[in-house]
């Protein structure tokens, strides 16, 4: 046996994610404007309003995380902070809005049909049927809709467990926050008058 054959048939190790190599832009814009029925349509509302409405369910889901949250897992609201911390988190696209009840950032994850997701009412999986404000790769900074952590690759998305576990975390800390201001409260109040 030819001893090159016994190491072709052996597949090496697969890379971390965060080992895979970017792929060039145009790649990871083609892949997300896929994602629209009509591909032109994207590349025209990036070029025209810098996001692109793509349709959910087809390439990604989202999920749709408050602001408060994120901050709270943090421990800041400041974007350096929040974006770093989202990267090695998450391993994942994060785009970041700010709508009428505050700042709310987009987890990409997987989608399917049979997708699980243990999340709560506030931090909802949105799929088939809702359309998400993507903008272009470039817009990573305020104002208006950015990525807080761009797309790399293509099918570049943040598994469930971490973004799972980061809310958690913000649910854990938000609850820190308001034992700790409740306790000030009381410690501050005045005494009572007999």
């Amino acid at each position: 046996m030819d001893p090159h054959t016994h190491r072709s048939l052996t597949k090496p190790p697969l890379p971390r994610r965060s080992d895979r190599r970017p792929d060039a832009p145009e790649v990871i814009r083609h892949w997300l404007a896929t994602a629209h029925p009509t591909p032109e349509r994207a590349y025209l509302e990036w070029s025209e309003q810098g996001v692109a409405l793509l349709p959910l369910g087809r390439r990604f889901n989202a999920i749709r995380i408050p602001g408060r949250l994120i901050h709270a897992a943090a421990g800041s609201d400041a974007p350096d902070q929040v974006s770093r911390m989202l990267r090695d988190t998450l391993d994942g696209p994060v785009i970041h809005d700010h709508l009428s009840v505050g700042p709310a950032y987009y987890a990409l994850g997987p989608h399917g049909r049979h997708i699980a997701w243990p999340g709560g009412n506030d931090t909802p999986l949105l799929s088939a049927g809702v359309y998400l404000g993507v903008p272009a790769l470039e817009r990573t900074t305020p104002p208006g809709t950015f990525w807080i952590t761009p797309a790399r690759y293509r099918n570049d998305l943040c598994r469930h467990d971490p973004v799972h576990r980061l809310i958690n975390t913000g649910r854990r800390e938000l609850r820190a926050i308001e034992t700790a201001s409740r306790d000030d409260d009381a410690n501050t109040s005045p005494p009572e008058q007999s």
